[in-house]
């Protein structure tokens, strides 16, 4: 029960970072390994389409849905530019769901056959196929679950994803990423889903591989900034929350895809 109050909780909060209009975007369906996936895609304008845009992919977390991820996150109204896109999870065992009741991703390689991977690779060819991507802007970001694919996603695609921008996630022991790239990571000191300490180390990790060991610099409130030899930072957001995704989360993610191509 209070797995299932968490996950309304969840939804809620989404919903109420929702703007005024419902999302709406265009479904768009895939079958990997004979089951049917599912992703929303925001795009430009058809009159938009002979310039390369930046390619967005967005996870929700467990128990979440792409619909209200598209409200909650709205990537595609901070950055019109972009084409977004939040695909659905499936079911899946977590720690918070063993029985694999409620939809969400794998965290590390192998799990569930890679369908997950597998989905990626299929929706980045769909898109390269229908849209203008600029192949030095494509980005990965998502929330708690989203956000542990999401490092799965540098991980096993590393040398595809321009950045990733991560909120209440961390990195599981099985993945090792290996191409320094721009990592923008928010965590909540509060938080016990994911616990903070965990979080804590994967930023860590993130700072080792990306070069950016040295001191920090304060960016506001929150905010550090670990500058990067290899031109691939770390940016940070440490607020005194739980395991939430805040209203101000799409616009720092956002403002960070926009500073950082692939290095």
């Amino acid at each position: 029960m209070r797995f299932r109050f968490g996950i309304l909780c969840a939804l809620a909060m989404l919903a109420n970072l929702a703007p005024a209009a419902a999302a709406q975007g265009t479904v768009m369906n895939w079958t990997i390994d004979t089951e049917k996936r599912q992703a929303l895609v925001f795009a430009p304008k058809p009159g938009a389409l002979e310039i390369k845009h930046p390619l967005v992919f967005a996870f929700h977390g467990h128990g979440g849905n792409m619909q209200a991820a598209a409200q909650g996150m709205h990537i595609q109204n901070l950055w019109p530019e972009a084409i977004v896109v939040y695909p659905q999870g499936l079911p899946i065992p977590t720690k918070v769901d063993p029985q694999g009741l409620y939809p969400g991703w794998q965290n590390e390689a192998g799990q569930k056959g890679d369908r997950d991977l597998k989905l990626f690779d299929a929706m980045l060819s769909t898109m390269r196929q229908q849209y203008s991507v600029d192949d030095t802007r494509i980005y990965s970001t998502g929330f708690s679950n989203g956000a542990g694919f999401t490092y799965l996603m540098w991980s096993a695609r590393g040398k595809v994803i321009a950045a990733i921008g991560e909120c209440a996630g961390r990195l599981f022991p099985s993945d090792h990423p290996t191409e320094p790239r721009a990592v923008l990571a928010i965590a909540g000191q509060a938080d016990t889903t994911n616990p903070f300490p965990l979080q804590q180390q994967s930023i860590e990790t993130d700072r080792q591989i990306d070069g950016a060991t040295g001191p920090g610099q304060a960016c506001g409130q929150y905010c550090t900034f670990y500058p990067s030899t290899t031109l691939t930072p770390v940016k940070t957001y440490i607020h005194p929350g739980g395991h939430v995704y805040p209203q101000w989360a799409p616009a720092a993610i956002v403002e960070f895809f926009k500073a950082h191509k692939h290095p």
